[in-house]
């Protein structure tokens, strides 16, 4: 196997950049003082990022998955997080036995 020696400095130069701007985003959120909408918007991003992954699948699949997506994201109203994952792993899995 031969190995360009430009291709691996592409590939190396990525991972430090990928590597330094996690850790920098570590740091810097550590030290940053907010205000209460910038704290609201800071909450708002994992169920966010949540939705944008799962929310394509969930509505496209088939109608366990329509169905569960809605079970969940009602019980999302009254649960913690992890317990909405939960059910939410159960009603699909019962949903695909039962359709």
């Amino acid at each position: 196997m031969n190995v360009d020696p430009t291709t691996l400095l592409a590939i190396l130069a990525m991972a430090v950049a990928t590597y330094v701007t996690r850790i920098a985003g570590l740091f810097v959120a550590d030290r940053l003082v907010l205000s209460g909408r910038a704290q609201a918007a800071f909450n708002a991003i994992p169920p966010a990022v949540l939705v944008a992954v799962i929310a394509p699948t969930a509505l496209t699949t088939g109608w366990a998955e329509a169905i569960a997506t809605l079970i969940t994201a009602l019980v999302a109203t009254r649960l913690p997080l992890l317990a909405t994952i939960l059910v939410g792993v159960v009603s699909v899995v019962l949903l695909r036995a039962v359709l």
